[in-house]
């Protein structure tokens, strides 16, 4: 180990899908002409401060729907901390999950799920992972501990699964055996329908709620033949999820009943998210990949329609137009924040934490295209400050995870990839 210092009707819409030369998350270029200030629909000037993003945007031409809902005030923490290196020699590592003894527990993408031990010893993959469709951005993504886990030891993990008619998101649970060699007992407890033949637009985060059900992330499949998916909800592509533990959809689903809906989808309209996270009064916010210029903060409330591909920020990979959207629509969610340009962001965690009091109350989120740690500040539901973090390293940051004693861990997204532990400075 080493020590480095350092309240909507969702509509289903008919559309003629836009044609897109599209890439991978960290796919953008930095084009367009710098803004001034930000602006609200009636021209009223965002409070006066220095904001943090001062390159110009990918899409001059769009204003944000109210003050500070992009480009916030710059905020210094001046909180200094030392990246401990716990381990190294992962392949594309997508999660890191601790567990209560210190160890943790790390996905790679391949297809391996590993123990890392606190003091960096690094485990021998696990046997009774199921095969994965490991592609592109496909692969072994994330995972989540029951929060039964000290007496359950069930752990619940998102995968790329190969099918016959393609590949999907699918979702299993299995229990770690008392050696800790193996998974036991394991069972696939959703597939995110239809499947598709390409490797990119997953989603796949996952989330245990204050309820005990688990949330579940999915992409749109990334193709613009498959984008309107996310609009209609005869579909599980686009969408957030909530199911039992067990599998089955349990009470409180808004669309439950609907003979034209699937029964568990929670919201509708997203592009690509791989962020999920509770906040400590037990709301549900996500950080989602939007297109150039329109990676997305929300907060995730039951039975709305977020908007994608009708209602965006930002324009396509090419630089073109999304010929389905404008900035705003009515009936859809506005993101409480949103980058121009992206950072393509993967991972968040709110830190409620003791080792960084500085933090306390704030959101992390890993970025992959910006290689960077981002720390939002934010205040009655509005993003008030950011910060970046980890800029020397040059890493892509897949996930940020908050162990029970308040400590950081990261992984980052690389051929080499690496597990860190953030400490104060010692």
């Amino acid at each position: 180990m080493r020590a480095t210092r350092l309240s909507l009707i969702p509509l289903a819409f008919t559309l003629a899908a836009a044609a897109c030369t599209d890439r991978s998350e960290e796919a953008a270029s930095d084009t367009g002409a710098d803004v001034a200030e930000q602006v609200g629909p009636a021209g009223q000037p965002a409070p006066e401060c220095e904001p943090l993003e001062t390159r110009p945007p990918n899409a001059p031409d769009q204003e944000p729907a109210f003050p500070g809902q992009t480009r916030a005030c710059a905020v210094d923490s001046n909180v200094t901390f030392d990246v401990d290196i716990i381990a190294s020699g992962l392949e594309h590592p997508w999660a890191v999950e601790p567990l209560p003894d210190g160890s943790l527990l790390v996905t790679e993408r391949p297809g391996r799920m590993r123990i890392i031990s606190a003091a960096g010893e690094v485990g021998a993959p696990l046997a009774g992972v199921p095969a994965v469709h490991a592609d592109g951005q496909g692969g072994l993504l994330d995972i989540a501990l029951s929060p039964d886990f000290e007496s359950d030891r069930t752990i619940f993990w998102s995968y790329s699964e190969p099918r016959d008619d393609g590949n999907g998101t699918s979702v299993a649970r299995g229990v770690l055996s008392e050696d800790r060699r193996r998974l036991e007992d394991v069972r696939v407890i959703f597939r995110a329908i239809p499947s598709y033949g390409n490797s990119a637009h997953y989603g796949s985060r996952l989330a245990f709620g204050p309820d005990g059900m688990l949330y579940i992330t999915t992409g749109d499949r990334f193709d613009t033949s498959m984008r309107m998916h996310a609009q209609r909800l005869d579909n599980h592509l686009g969408k957030v999820l909530r199911i039992a533990p067990d599998g089955s959809v349990p009470e409180g689903n808004p669309f439950t009943g609907r003979s034209d809906a699937r029964p568990e989808i929670w919201t509708l309209g997203h592009r690509n998210v791989q962020a999920l996270a509770f906040d400590p009064q037990g709301r549900l916010w996500m950080v989602e990949h939007g297109p150039q210029g329109g990676d997305e903060l929300n907060l995730i409330e039951a039975g709305q329609n977020y908007g994608w591909p009708l209602v965006s920020y930002g324009e396509e990979y090419g630089g073109e137009p999304i010929e389905t959207a404008e900035t705003a629509r009515p009936g859809y969610v506005q993101p409480v924040y949103y980058w121009d340009p992206v950072i393509a962001p993967s991972g968040m965690q709110w830190y409620t934490g003791d080792f960084f009091p500085e933090w306390q109350g704030s959101v992390l989120v890993g970025a992959l295209r910006e290689r960077r740690l981002v720390r939002l500040v934010v205040e009655d539901g509005r993003v008030t400050g950011e910060e970046h973090l980890l800029e020397n390293r040059g890493k892509r940051i897949r996930d940020v995870r908050q162990a029970p004693d308040g400590m950081l861990y990261i992984v980052t997204d690389e051929d080499d990839g690496e597990l860190w532990r953030l400490v104060p400075s010692r």
